[in-house]
């Protein structure tokens, strides 16, 4: 069995797909667009001129595949009740990741040691998706 987060950026995916690529090295591997759809999407499920819009993508980041589209495009992704655990290698790698994924978004917790790993911090991308960095021990 697998289980694979499947995430709905409503119109950005596009966008968070770059972002991704350029600061986490992810690798798209697979994106299909509303219009590129075999069959058409059913009335009023996307807005007209949506057709552009990321239906489904697939992103390897590391060992990990994350599944990415733009659901309805309603314009505003909601990522609440989760984060994602990012494991880097070293403190180094921690602090780059962090940095470049706290790039126009919040820190939730500010990196540093704490009693379960030497390095540990959350951050809400631009997207606001939350990521726990962490370097297990």
């Amino acid at each position: 069995m697998l289980v694979q987060p499947y995430l709905f950026f409503e119109g950005r995916a596009e966008e968070a797909l770059d972002f991704y690529r350029r600061v986490l090295g992810a690798e798209v591997t697979e994106l299909m667009r509303f219009k590129d759809a075999p069959e058409p999407c059913p009335d009023g499920a996307i807005p007209p001129g949506s057709e552009a819009k990321v239906m489904h993508a697939a992103m390897r980041i590391g060992e990990s595949t994350v599944l990415v589209s733009d659901g309805r495009c309603a314009g505003k992704a909601s990522f609440e009740g989760f984060s994602l655990t990012l494991q880097a290698k070293d403190e180094a790698e921690a602090g780059r990741v962090f940095a470049a994924l706290g790039d126009g978004g919040t820190v939730v917790m500010p990196l540093g040691r704490t009693f379960f790993a030497p390095c540990f911090g959350m951050v809400a991308d631009r997207f606001g998706l939350t990521w726990m960095v962490i370097v297990p021990v």
